[in-house]
């Protein structure tokens, strides 16, 4: 393989064709950075990174000014993808503070690499090539009733069975948008409440109501608050989901309790890069603990194909999977056509299988 010759770096900005609300924040457009790497032949790999100040702490400025500082160090060092992990495990600690940054380097690179060898990324890897169909979940957010409501039947009028529904503080507003989904012949359906009560027992009140009808509460207290998080399962009979609380590999083992009382929320941009997030879902699989693989509102096609290894390495712990909106969402997408799901929430990856890189066609972003 050929160096690095150039990395390209920017924001990106797309706007959403409805606006997504739950209760940590409210967005109209993407928030992400954008790496473009290139070789002296006219290779280009791309790569994206979603910044989140209340997933990681990152901002879209931070996350550019990361990948400033790394830069040239990357281009000298990092020849092909063992040198790049090697790279991101001698700066794990500064990659701890800035995944999402160093998640659109990281792609941008393995993209390249693999167009330069002519190999798909799971063969960089060394995963098995992609096969069978990926199934993703419907997500609503915290929006109007009349809106949630047409959402939800649109779901269903495409086959979706398998639902996550953004919580607000409304306790009897919540339980009738989860009773109307039992209406409609939701399968199953797990809840988020992005952090937002502030004690055990204020979660408790909100969710007991609710909790026959969930099989999961997602991130119900503060980021972090592993004990109480631990309490709320127990009370209510159902795992709780870390997202936020859980964005290392390292901090799986360190759980508390049985198995049974988490699902981790395994997220690429979040984890920092497909290499890591691999590492989260074989801690995830070593300590008995199902995954989700998630992604951040707004991701284009280039993350939604890097999560289809992960999604793949999660195996029979595999609870569910997020994203894949594409144009559902975005009112443009990178690739032309984006990588989506179709009917029944159903993704096949014949299109970018065994490709080189990514296999992904991508359009410059404007």
């Amino acid at each position: 393989m050929t160096p690095i010759a150039r990395l390209d770096v920017r924001p990106l900005a797309i706007p959403f064709r409805v606006t997504f609300r739950h209760a940590a924040a409210e967005r109209a457009q993407t928030a992400a950075v954008w790496v473009e790497a290139r070789d002296h032949a006219g290779n280009v790999g791309c790569g994206e990174g979603c910044p989140r100040e209340y997933v990681t702490g990152e901002s879209v400025d931070g996350a550019l000014a990361f990948i400033a500082r790394h830069a040239d160090a990357v281009r000298q060092e990092a020849v092909d993808a063992g040198a790049l992990a090697t790279y991101a495990e001698r700066h794990r600690a500064a990659i701890d503070a800035n995944p999402a940054a160093w998640c659109a380097l990281e792609l941008a690179a393995l993209d390249l690499f693999g167009r330069q060898s002519g190999r798909s990324v799971e063969a960089l890897l060394r995963l098995p090539e992609l096969a069978g169909v990926f199934r993703y979940t419907a997500v609503l957010g915290d929006s109007d009733p009349q809106i949630f409501t047409a959402q939800a039947s649109r779901y269903r009028q495409l086959g979706f069975t398998d639902f996550k529904v953004k919580l607000s503080r409304d306790a009897a507003r919540d339980r009738k948008r989860l009773e109307e989904l039992a209406a409609l012949g939701a399968a199953r359906v797990r809840a988020d409440a992005n952090n937002l009560w502030r004690s055990v027992d204020e979660a408790l009140a909100h969710l007991r109501p609710l909790a026959p009808l969930l099989f999961a509460v997602e991130e119900p207290l503060a980021a972090g608050d592993l004990a109480g998080m631990a309490s709320v399962a127990d009370e209510l009979g159902v795992p709780v989901i870390l997202d936020e609380s859980c964005a290392r590999a390292g901090q799986i083992a360190a759980l508390p309790g049985p198995s049974a009382r988490w699902i981790v929320n395994v997220r690429v941009s979040k984890m920092g890069g497909v290499g890591r997030a691999l590492a989260a879902v074989a801690a995830a699989r070593a300590a008995g603990i199902g995954v989700i693989v998630g992604a951040q509102v707004g991701e284009t096609s280039v993350l939604t194909r890097a999560a289809l290894p992960v999604a793949a390495a999660a195996g029979d712990r595999l609870e569910a999977q997020e994203g894949a909106f594409g144009t559902l969402l975005l009112a443009r997408d990178v690739c032309d056509p984006p990588l989506m799901f179709g009917a029944g929430g159903l993704l096949d990856p014949a299109g970018v299988a065994a490709r080189p890189g990514l296999g992904l066609e991508v359009r410059t972003p404007a």
